[in-house]
């Protein structure tokens, strides 16, 4: 009988945000998304910054990833990232200011380092969000 989880695993360099059993997961590549069911091949890809979806028991439970990387091999799914947060505990005032204050870097960013800057700060932002709003 084919197994109908996978072992999922959410690591940063601080701690281990989620592991549990789930029945999918889905993200986004830095080259597309993909979603991951139980038996996949192996899979490996980079990830971009922005949110990584579980399914457990018939729920979604979203996370706002900061880019890393992802493998999938014998029904076990480890992403490791910078930092990651779940939708359900990320506070949506702090990450709008967020938003807004990399919104207001970006406009008046006058070198290519300030714009880079800019950018990554709004997307993780924006991923932050993202996470807290499918929740």
């Amino acid at each position: 009988m084919a197994d109908k989880t996978i072992h999922f695993k959410l690591i940063t360099p601080e701690k281990i945000v989620f592991e549990d059993d789930v029945e999918a997961v889905y993200a986004k590549g830095e080259k597309g998304s993909f979603g991951i069911l139980p038996n996949h091949i192996p899979f490996m890809s980079t990830l971009a910054i922005d949110v990584a979806r579980v399914i457990k028991n018939g729920v979604n439970i979203n996370f706002s990833i900061i880019g890393g990387t992802f493998q999938f091999k014998n029904n076990e799914a480890i992403i490791l990232t910078e930092a990651a947060e779940c939708g359900n505990d990320i506070d949506t005032t702090r990450a709008q200011l967020a938003k807004e204050r990399a919104e207001a870097r970006l406009s008046s960013a006058e070198t290519m380092k300030d714009i880079k800057t800019a950018n990554a700060a709004l997307a993780r932002a924006m991923a932050r969000l993202k996470a807290a709003s499918r929740n």
